[in-house]
């Protein structure tokens, strides 16, 4: 069989970038850790087809695999510590540590949750060792009254510096100002966020490119999860003002570049249309009261109304509007029950029945009046 061959794209095309799944197998890294290195900008990306998704280029793995020391260089610079280790590195008390961290001196890098839901903080170690080796005076000695006083005021900054990292590394993912936007938008409480976004439609746009919280541990929904997001929203009064400041320019910006998508409306009716249309009937009406099979023109008399119609109806304040002669009905008393109902019927049957001697009630007295 002869024909034209199909041309194919090359495989060095179809293989431009790798998913981090892949790519993780080829730097010899965990997902955690090249997750980290992507955060840390030591592996460069490129945006996905989502939001908040990315891929990473071929070259630049071949970058990473040929450099010197690979892949022993890469993982030592991703390496964590907890409060235990980088003490000893910096050759301190974990109760100094902890203290410096909370001043702001050491940015996490990461946290968990342990089994008792309590936040535990990850640092780099080769921000700890950069640290110690600059900062001496402070491993050491009474701490400056100035730092005293923060720590006295119960100043911790371990959650607003990783946010600021956090923060940092989604702007660079994001491709146009409205995702922008959005991750500003992500760490500010709804409330914030509907102050300085009124318009509902541009605050759906938002949330739907709001990006996904990949580094909240646990599975999405999960109790971990849901108890570690509050550390995903600032709650520092100067983080709060400094994001909503933020926000507003970003949000000015998204306009300027495109406005937010809206819902269609409705094209109006035309005038031609509204009066060619039959008025039809309202559902209150077509139940309103039962219809008679009188011919029209003919008033309607109590042989010719049906049965539904003759019923006695019942008002609001329990009295009955019977329709006895043409044309209107005759206002009676409160409705009868069944009991009473029966009361009468007899009383009518005596009055009726001839005085030849003592009346019988009940079902005897009724058959034997039927055979009279």
């Amino acid at each position: 069989m002869t024909g034209k061959a199909v041309p194919t794209k090359p495989v060095q095309a179809l293989t431009a970038s790798y998913a981090p799944s892949r790519a993780a197998v080829d730097l010899s890294l965990k997902r955690t850790e090249l997750l980290l290195a992507v955060q840390l900008g030591l592996v460069r990306t490129t945006a996905g087809q989502d939001p908040g998704r990315w891929r990473i280029p071929r070259a630049e793995i071949e970058r990473l695999q040929s450099a010197q020391g690979f892949p022993d260089t890469l993982r030592e610079r991703v390496k964590l510590v907890g409060t235990t280790e980088g003490a000893e590195l910096m050759g301190i008390t974990r109760d100094r540590f902890t203290k410096l961290a909370r001043l702001g001196f050491l940015t996490p890098a990461k946290f968990y949750l342990n089994r008792y839901r309590t936040l535990v903080w990850l640092y780099l170690a080769d921000d700890v060792r950069q640290f110690a080796e600059a900062n001496a005076s402070l491993l050491s000695g009474k701490a400056p009254v100035t730092l005293r006083t923060r720590l006295g005021a119960g100043e911790d900054r371990r959650a607003r510096n990783w946010r600021e990292r956090h923060c940092g590394h989604l702007l660079r993912l994001a491709r146009d100002p409205w995702q922008s936007a959005a991750v500003t938008a992500s760490m500010l409480d709804p409330t914030q966020v509907a102050d300085i976004v009124p318009d509902p439609y541009e605050r759906a746009y938002l949330n739907r490119l709001r990006p996904e919280s990949t580094t909240l541990p646990g599975a999405p929904d999960s109790p971990t999860a849901q108890a570690a997001a509050h550390v995903l929203q600032a709650d520092d009064p100067d983080e709060i003002r400094w994001l909503r400041t933020t926000l507003a320019l970003g949000i000015d910006e998204a306009r300027n570049d495109r406005p937010a998508p809206r819902p269609r409306e409705a094209p109006p009716k035309t005038p031609s249309s509204a009066t060619d249309t039959p008025a039809q009937a309202s559902p209150l009406n077509t139940a309103a009261a039962p219809q008679s099979n009188t011919p029209r023109g003919v008033e309607p008399t109590s042989s010719t109304l049906t049965p539904a119609a003759r019923r006695p109806y019942r008002d609001a304040v329990g009295h009955c509007d019977e329709p006895d002669e043409p044309g209107g009905g005759v206002e009676r008393g409160p409705c009868e029950t069944p009991s009473e109902h029966r009361d009468q019927r007899d009383q009518r049957d005596r009055e009726a029945a001839p005085a030849t001697g003592p009346t019988r009630r009940g079902l005897l007295g009724w058959l034997s009046r039927r055979q009279g």
